[in-house]
């Protein structure tokens, strides 16, 4: 089975703006957890809500998460209830009220009344999860066939002619056309010339791109507010982003002040005021003024979702609150 959108702790209407869920968001108030091989949830106290007993699972997304049941993906409530019977190839998280599935070699959508509303005829067109973002979904028509979106009704809104398309996010879609990148808007007017080597999805406005070898920002108008300079970059999340330079890693904020000096070896994005880094072989979290605030210690570690932060000793994940302590001790 695929699954898609789910950072597996073991190892996330109308065409207005807003910013995508990314993946392996836990949004829902229940937590990930995997013990003695099965998957299962906690709440923000690291009380067992759902025991372990998926093969796989996923975050909650609308009030539903896609989980593996005997080798078929099916969807369960937040009491554990299954709300749609395992009988899938493959499942995506609800977005918008609607699910991918995969049938076959087919992908299509269900709605929460486990009515297929949209039938199972596309390829999965990139590497995120086909999801409704926008009221859109890109989807091809075959494999290797240009990409275009569909609306909620299943149809083809805009028409088929890109490499490459991500899902909408801030109102903008990352488009590839022949080796270069855009953005389009929800009408398929390309309001950003494909002209960027490579690029990034809009997160708070801004859209990390690479002119050459060298990533810098763009806004919602395309104009280039923070010039190319980094190794690397990242979108924004909680107000900073992600950037290297010098084989170090730092964060910058919006206006391209260096909020924290590139220093660590790896980082992950900031959220709720606190961001993963490490140092060396361990991973700790700093605030947004570059201060450790959990000490390294952690053989991996990712962002905060809401009061939690998962974190990794060995072969075991646990959550940790923001003092650093834990909720639920690290299990596999």
């Amino acid at each position: 089975m695929r699954w898609t959108a789910f950072v597996l702790l073991i190892g996330l209407v109308a065409c207005g703006r807003h910013d995508a869920v990314r993946p392996g968001e836990q949004l829902s108030g229940l937590y990930l957890i995997h013990q003695n091989g099965r998957t299962g949830y906690v709440d923000g106290h690291g009380n067992v809500k759902i025991p372990p007993q998926y093969e796989q699972a996923a975050p909650f997304s609308d009030g539903l998460a896609v989980v593996a049941i005997n080798g078929r993906a099916g969807y369960i409530d937040t009491s554990g209830k299954v709300a749609i019977s395992p009988q899938f190839d493959s499942g995506a998280p609800f977005s918008e009220g609607l699910a991918a599935v995969r049938l076959g070699n087919g992908w299509g959508f269900i709605n929460k009344d486990r009515k297929m509303v949209i039938p199972a005829r596309y390829q999965d067109p990139g590497r995120a999860p086909m999801q409704f973002s926008g009221g859109l979904a890109p989807v091809a028509t075959g494999s290797g066939a240009r990409v275009g979106y569909i609306d909620k009704a299943g149809r083809m809104v805009i028409p088929p002619q890109f490499d490459s398309a991500a899902a909408f996010s801030d109102g903008l879609a990352k488009v590839g056309i022949g080796g270069r990148y855009g953005y389009v808007d929800p009408h398929g007017k390309l309001v950003i010339n494909p002209q960027f080597d490579q690029g990034e999805d809009f997160y708070e406005d801004r859209a990390a791109v690479r002119v050459g070898q060298k990533w810098g920002y763009i806004d919602r108008t395309g104009k280039m507010v923070i010039r190319p300079q980094f190794d690397q970059a990242r979108g924004f999340s909680d107000g900073l982003a992600i950037v290297e330079s010098g084989g170090r890693i730092g964060f910058v904020d919006k206006d391209g002040k260096m909020a924290v000096n590139p220093q660590f070896d790896a980082a992950n994005d900031f959220s709720g005021g606190r961001a993963p880094v490490r140092v060396g072989n361990r991973w700790g979290y700093i605030d947004k003024t570059g201060k450790m605030v959990i000490t390294p210690q952690f053989d991996n570690a990712r962002p905060f979702s809401l009061t939690l932060a998962p974190v990794q000793l060995g072969s075991a994940w646990g959550y940790v609150n923001r003092d650093g302590k834990f909720v639920w001790n690290p299990t596999a």
